[in-house]
């Protein structure tokens, strides 16, 4: 008898995410704070300015204000980082998004540590990245957030799993190893320097994967009944498709995420969550300095 995965299903854990966000908008509207995010493009690369108009849609779909600050492709760093710090200190800006790539000109690092840490809707500034291994207060990369909320919301716990993660990272790989054992989980990593990969995804009870290579997990890498997470995206022949062989891996795996449908259809209303978790952040950041 061949097994059927469950498959979880990423757009519809989304769209009930979407209504929750629209419960705590109102919530901040009837408080007189109008939640706006901020995104920030330099240049006029066509993939960013696509994302940058889904982002505005789906923002405008849960009652969040929108607001694109656009720079060209010459303008200077000292611009760029003198337009973060304007959003930084404009108060009905509560959440800042930098889209990448930046003018190879500008040091993308210095200006994406230049954005608040309270209103990195990302989750990539380093204050927000340390607090991560220390399990605090920040806010967590959308994409590592969303492998672990697709998981949560589809009744799967990590306490006492084997976790095994393909991908060593900075925007998914390394936060999700410290995001995974916050949550009690016996985390292996695996990169590029690991010798026999299968061995290791064979001991996964969940499997995450984030690495870009299309196929890269194959059935006999796949212990029986695990449960299988793909946050890798690449482009073959014009369709989007994940590190996981889907269709094969399915009849082994315990449960799923499809690519696309899983873990990438969370994203952005988790950055929108992100932004609703900074206001009460800088609220307390407010509330601290009066006190003092």
């Amino acid at each position: 008898m061949i097994n059927v995965a469950k498959i979880l299903d990423g757009k519809k854990i989304a769209g009930e995410i979407k209504e929750e966000i629209k419960l705590e908008v109102n919530k901040w509207k009837s408080r007189g704070v109008i939640p706006c995010l901020s995104v920030l493009l330099v240049g006029d690369d066509a993939a960013s300015i696509a994302y940058a108009k889904f982002l505005e849609k789906v923002a405008s779909s849960v009652g969040v204000k929108f607001h694109l600050e656009q720079l060209n492709s010459e303008v200077s760093e000292d611009d760029v980082l003198s337009t973060i710090d304007k959003l930084n200190h404009n108060k009905e800006i509560h959440g800042i998004l930098l889209l990448l790539p930046l003018p190879k000109h500008i040091d993308k690092q210095r200006v994406m540590d230049s954005v608040l840490p309270a209103k990195d809707v990302d989750g990539v500034h380093p204050i927000n990245r340390g607090y991560i291994l220390s399990n605090g207060q920040c806010i967590y990369p959308a994409t590592p957030l969303s492998c672990l909320e697709i998981l949560k919301r589809s009744g799967i716990e990590l306490a006492g799993k084997h976790a095994v993660i393909v991908g060593r990272g900075e925007t998914v790989g390394k936060p999700l190893l410290y995001m995974a054992l916050s949550q009690n989980a016996t985390v292996t990593v695996c990169h590029t320097r690991t010798p026999d990969l299968s061995y290791h995804t064979r001991q996964a009870d969940v499997l995450f994967t984030a690495v870009g290579k299309p196929g890269l997990i194959t059935r006999d890498m796949v212990k029986e009944g695990a449960v299988v997470v793909d946050a890798g995206i690449s482009e073959v022949d014009g369709k989007i498709c994940g590190d996981v062989d889907f269709d094969a891996v399915k009849e082994a795996a315990g449960a799923i995420t499809p690519v696309p449908g899983g873990v990438g259809s969370l994203t952005t209303v988790l950055m929108l969550k992100n932004l609703l978790k900074g206001i009460s952040m800088q609220e307390s950041l407010v509330n601290i300095k009066v006190n003092n």
